[in-house]
């Protein structure tokens, strides 16, 4: 009874930290964005990542306070937008501008971190 409870709790406490968000990632929209000058800021994720999810509260924070950047995003789990962007891991978050990357982080989760990583594209 003991290790039913166990996985039981283990369970609720993944779904608990699952982050609710879809791909938004388009080869098309960002190459538009890359062509015409515009600051695309791309977070990759996972479901079941509880770094993604703080940094996806704070992403979503961002898209309202800097309007004339792109935000995108993509799980991880699509190889072929990952191998696009040279991107392997989970809560990866990349600044794209003038056809080039700025800077990249991995498992960032502060507010002060993420916008200054964002502020070097603008």
């Amino acid at each position: 009874m003991k290790k039913i409870l166990t996985l039981f709790f283990v369970f609720f406490t993944f779904e608990a930290i699952a982050v609710e968000k879809k791909t938004t990632f388009d080869l098309d929209i960002f190459k538009e964005a890359q062509n015409s000058g515009k600051t695309v800021v791309v977070s990759s994720w996972n479901k079941y990542c509880g770094t993604c999810t703080q940094q996806t509260k704070i992403l979503d924070q961002a898209k309202k306070e800097f309007p004339n950047i792109i935000f995108l995003s993509y799980e991880q789990k699509y190889k072929n937008i990952a191998d696009f962007l040279k991107i392997d891991y989970w809560a990866t978050i990349a600044v794209y501008k003038n056809n080039k990357e700025i800077n990249r982080a991995l498992g960032i989760t502060s507010k002060e971190d993420i916008y200054s990583l964002i502020k070097q594209g603008v």
